[in-house]
């Protein structure tokens, strides 16, 4: 061999004893879990890694053999609520060691598991605060909540029991109420859920339009405290509070309230008091409305009587008004009426002196016409008795007939027998001869 060369199992048995002569037994170190798997056996193995951004720094494996990861995990579960997972930062007390092949390794002693909550407070706090200073805490609280919701967006699991739970007690309440719904299904918890529920958001604002939403609810079922981080993600707490549709959550935590509660519109504790709050606004509705109608009744009866009451008054004072014309206007009527009557008794008086003047001066003219007319009567009677035929006949002139016709209306012949009448005598002729004479 070459002087002061050493064997690759030689320098790893060097590293391994310079390692267990220098180092203390153990170490508490920060660091962030990844890659994190169990083995059949029960053993963990994972590694812990510093980031600085999105940059590792550092990383080194570690494993926690079957009965410490044990001790460690039941005793985590107890106090987080969870079980050890990838993304947790925790404290954890290390083993160095060094193995010939495998290299350098972390063997896991304990991990502080009030660490992993006070970590978890302290982000939760710090994205608080930076919400908090862009204004972005309670923006959605101001958004235009409607009296009565009956058009709603979930954010949810689909095989969630909190979901189930929530569409039973909101379809099936025994007021009969309706409420349309569609889900927008994501994940509700560990890595990608954020995200998830980030993508969900953004469906329901593309939406909403066409689909007529008026809120968003974001529900799931109960769970441990640390399968809430999601909740406390810094970007899906600024969609939440960017929402243009107030946002209900009821993610089923009694006690913790998550960042995504606090930016939200309003924060229920679970999916079926969700569904009560919203079912709660028919009630309300339905109630106010009773009163208002109730008040409407009222002050419509109030008005009537009130305006009854006007009406009286006023038809007493038209009625004392109208008979005090009517007297005015009677008065007036009389007095016209007098004055008529008086002008029309002296009219008729005067008519009566013209008439009487009139009718003295027609009898007068007619007395006149009378005795005029008498006379030309006479005249024209004397005058017709003179050609009346019988005078004639007696002043010594006869009539002359054929067949009872005159004579000169007739054309006589000979042999014709002809009656020529005096005045009183009756003479018959039979013509022998006619003589025509021109005139």
């Amino acid at each position: 061999m070459i002087p002061n060369s050493l064997s690759i199992a030689e320098l790893g048995d060097l590293i391994k004893s310079t390692l267990e002569n220098e180092l203390s037994p153990t170490y508490w170190v920060i660091g962030e879990i990844a890659d994190f798997r169990q083995a059949p056996q029960g053993h963990a193995y994972f590694e812990l890694v510093e980031k600085q951004g999105n940059q590792v720094l550092a990383k080194i494996r570690c494993n926690c053999w079957q009965f410490t990861y044990r001790a460690i995990a039941s005793r985590f579960e107890s106090l987080t609520g969870s079980g050890i997972k990838n993304g947790m930062k925790v404290l954890a007390q290390v083993q160095v060691t060094f193995h010939s092949v495998y290299g350098l390794s972390l063997n896991i002693k304990d991990i502080d598991a009030s660490f992993s909550l006070g970590e978890r407070a302290r982000i939760r706090q710090e994205t608080i605060d930076r919400l908090t200073r862009e204004g972005l805490i309670r923006l959605n609280a101001s958004q235009p909540y409607p009296p009565v919701i009956q058009k709603i967006a979930i954010i949810s699991s689909p095989t969630a029991a909190g979901y189930g739970d929530f569409l039973n007690h909101l379809d099936h309440n025994p007021n009969g109420f309706k409420i349309y719904h569609k889900l927008f299904p994501s994940l509700m918890q560990g890595n990608g859920a954020a995200q998830s529920l980030i993508q969900a958001l953004e469906a329901i604002e593309s939406e909403k339009l066409n689909l007529g939403l008026e809120a968003i609810i974001i529900i799931r079922g109960g769970g441990a405290q640390l399968d809430l981080d999601c909740f406390d993600d810094y970007n899906l707490a600024v969609k939440i509070a960017l929402a243009t549709l107030p946002v209900l959550t009821g993610i089923g935590h009694e006690r913790d309230e998550t960042v995504a509660d606090l930016v939200a519109h309003t924060r229920l504790k679970t999916p079926t008091a969700v569904a009560d709050f919203l079912l709660a606004g028919f009630r309300i509705f339905e109630e106010n409305l009773g009163l208002t109608l109730t008040r409407l009744d009222r002050l419509t009866r109030s008005t009537i009587q009130f305006a009854n009451s006007q009406l009286d008054q006023i038809n007493h004072r038209i009625k004392g008004s109208i008979q005090n014309r009517l007297n005015l206007e009677n008065e007036r009527i009389a007095s016209k009426k007098s004055r008529i009557l008086t002008a029309f008794h002296g009219q008729i008086q005067s008519n009566q002196i013209q008439i009487e003047a009139k009718e003295k001066e027609i009898k007068k003219g007619l007395e006149l016409f009378l005795k005029q007319e008498n006379k030309n009567l006479e005249v024209i009677e004397k005058s017709l008795s003179q050609l009346n035929p019988i005078s004639l006949l007696k002043r010594g002139y006869t009539r002359t007939e054929i067949g009872g016709k005159p004579i000169h209306l007739s054309k006589p012949k000979k042999g014709d027998t002809i009656q020529t009448i005096t005045s009183n005598q009756k003479i018959s002729s039979t013509i022998t001869d006619i003589e025509t004479k021109e005139s």
